[in-house]
């Protein structure tokens, strides 16, 4: 396979995978990210799982041509029920809502048995992967943000483990900016961070101003208020 079909957002994913793994990667678009892993020789199994026939099609077509089919098995199935238990011990998945893949998670909890680790890249509303998944005793251990192509991409690396460690002694305000931003992010905040959370500063104060030119008083403004001075904290 060239390494050139892999994007750089895919192959930071990569770089958190741990060597000799087997791997599910759910949503696997071509299946570049099972196949540059496998090419690398970083793992010895994987599962590409895709939910469309096309995207399936697309899967077992890359891997045939790069000479895996022995050792990268495409399925074609609803999230984690391409795998079964105690099959994998990695799973990835990327480029979806935080939302849809905390979904997905939720949806086969039972498909989690003997997995490790969890490497998650959702496009939109990561907070909800820390949140939900911190109550489940997966643990956050690394976080990445990178821009590529003008969008801005986090990475969310979880163990199994103490879930609550990552926030240890927070409460209140404290602990809300670390599940929205993230605990290792915020101790970083590199160049990406700043520039993903200003923007999302400038959609709030857009919001609240729309809001007002519409005269509405409502829940809703007080909880992009919220959001906006939680963003302030998180920048400052």
């Amino acid at each position: 396979m060239n390494d050139k079909l892999l994007s750089e957002r895919l192959k930071l994913v990569a770089s958190f995978v741990p060597d000799g793994s087997r791997i599910a990667d759910i949503g696997s678009d071509h299946a570049y990210l099972p196949c540059y892993l496998m090419n690398h020789n970083r793992i010895s199994f994987a599962v590409a799982g895709e939910v469309n026939e096309g995207p399936y099609q697309s899967a077992r077509n890359q891997v045939t041509r790069s000479g895996f089919a022995d050792v990268i098995s495409v399925r074609k199935g609803n999230g984690l029920e391409v795998i079964s238990p105690g099959e994998v011990d990695t799973i990835t998945i990327a480029g979806m809502g935080g939302q849809l893949i905390r979904d997905i998670l939720l949806g086969g909890l039972e498909k989690l048995d003997g997995v490790n680790r969890l490497i998650l890249q959702p496009n939109v509303a990561a907070h909800l992967l820390r949140e939900r998944l911190a109550d489940l005793n997966w643990e956050l251990v690394h976080e990445s943000i990178i821009e590529e192509d003008e969008k801005i991409y986090e990475i969310l690396v979880f163990d199994a483990g103490d879930g609550k460690k990552p926030y240890e002694g927070l409460n209140g305000k404290d602990l809300q900016k670390q599940l929205l931003a993230g605990p290792i992010l915020m101790k970083e905040k590199n160049e990406a961070f700043m520039k993903k959370w200003q923007n999302e500063l400038m959609k709030r104060e857009r919001i609240l101003l729309s809001l007002k030119q519409a005269g509405a008083i409502s829940e809703k403004e007080a909880q992009v208020k919220n959001e906006r001075d939680l963003i302030k904290e998180v920048l400052s």
